[in-house]
């Protein structure tokens, strides 16, 4: 559990009420991170940050693996919404990870944006306040 946790490392317990946000962002950086693994090839990098500045915490997961089209990217957050369909049957996933993802980081007051360059990876960043 998260108390028995903080009792590990020394750190105070979250209020009851951080316990939803902690475990909705755990999805969040879950789907994320799984996506960039996901359509990175073998030999890709992924990378996970973690930073806070005036009063904002922001995720940010980056991969260098095959990006997302123009044309794609106002779509990506709609549920059962798949890039390459042929891909995606191949890889597995239903179309609802980035679904799940927007409504998580709205449901706690944030927001959840993407850049991506075709062939050059996609960057996701979760802004929360």
């Amino acid at each position: 559990s998260i108390a028995d946790l903080a009792d590990k490392t020394g750190s105070p317990a979250p209020p009851a009420q951080a316990i939803p946000l902690l475990t909705g962002m755990r999805q969040v950086v879950g789907n994320l991170a799984g996506n960039a693994l996901r359509y990175t090839p073998k030999g890709g990098e992924v990378s996970l940050g973690l930073s806070r500045a005036n009063g904002q915490a922001r995720i940010v997961v980056s991969d260098n693996g095959q990006g997302i089209d123009a044309h794609d990217l106002p779509h990506i957050f709609d549920r059962f919404y798949r890039a390459d369909a042929a891909r995606a049957r191949a890889s597995g996933g239903s179309g609802l990870g980035l679904a799940i993802v927007r409504a998580l980081v709205e449901a706690h007051g944030g927001t959840v944006s993407l850049e991506s360059t075709p062939g050059h990876g996609a960057t996701f960043t979760v802004l929360l306040g």
